[in-house]
């Protein structure tokens, strides 16, 4: 099943295009890694796919919905999480995914037996009662991802979520992605970080708006005969800018 597909997607801020004429599938239980250098046009194709932005041109689904035509009824089925994702710092880890359960409409029977499987899932069932703001950068992020998640999302968009955090809480993190592709959860993720796109099932590699490339990260190593993504990624688009 495709949970993703874009066709022509183009979005212009005045005489600047910041996503020029994309056009990939994600398929469902993938996880789809958005790689490039700031500016590339990550985050605006996140903000166009769930419904933020209106595309200038062309065209998406996500989930069967039109991303314009069905941009309300298409939020039920998906979750995004920002760079800076609105946690409440005054507020406990409890106070805040209570908050966003109340935000999503999560029934307050099957709340409570939820709210401790992704609190567990995320380590953090033993700080329940902590201000989100003494947490540290990574456990902010699992919050933020267990926030995200508690309305059972069928597509999960994450926007640099591990920017800026340490290696292990990054690690972590990772494992808790791959848990989520065996319940078939589908993931559009962007990074700056080429080792964290090796991890990815595809990569869509992404420079000044373009798709460069769209490919599993061993294919485009074998095109571009180099050991590291970072390093094939370097010679595609030395190759463009030329």
């Amino acid at each position: 099943m495709v949970t993703i597909k874009t066709e022509s997607l183009t979005r212009k801020f005045g005489d600047m295009t910041a996503v020029d004429n994309l056009t990939f599938e994600v398929g469902e239980g993938e996880i789809f890694g958005l790689v490039g250098p700031d500016g590339a046009g990550k985050t605006t194709t996140m903000r166009l796919l769930t419904g933020i932005l209106e595309p200038t041109s062309g065209k998406a689904q996500v989930y069967n919905k039109d991303i314009v035509k069905e941009a309300e009824s298409l939020k039920e089925n998906i979750a995004y999480m920002s760079q800076r994702f609105g946690l409440y710092e005054e507020l406990s880890v409890m106070e805040n995914i209570n908050f966003y359960a109340d935000v999503y409409g999560v029934i307050q029977a099957s709340r409570e037996a939820e709210i401790d499987r992704l609190l567990g899932f995320s380590g953090l069932l033993p700080f329940k009662k902590r201000f989100a703001g003494k947490l540290s950068g990574g456990m902010k992020q699992k919050l933020g991802l267990a926030c995200a998640l508690i309305h059972t999302p069928k597509v999960l968009f994450l926007d640099e979520p591990t920017n800026g955090v340490d290696p292990i809480s990054r690690r972590d993190f990772w494992k808790i992605l791959y848990d989520l592709l065996k319940q078939k959860v589908t993931i559009l993720y962007s990074t700056a970080y080429l080792d964290e796109a090796e991890r990815c099932t595809r990569v869509g590699l992404m420079h000044k708006g373009k798709l460069l490339r769209c490919e599993t990260p061993e294919a485009i190593k074998k095109e571009r005969n180099a050991k590291t993504l970072e390093e094939a990624f370097i010679s595609i688009i030395k190759e463009y800018d030329k």
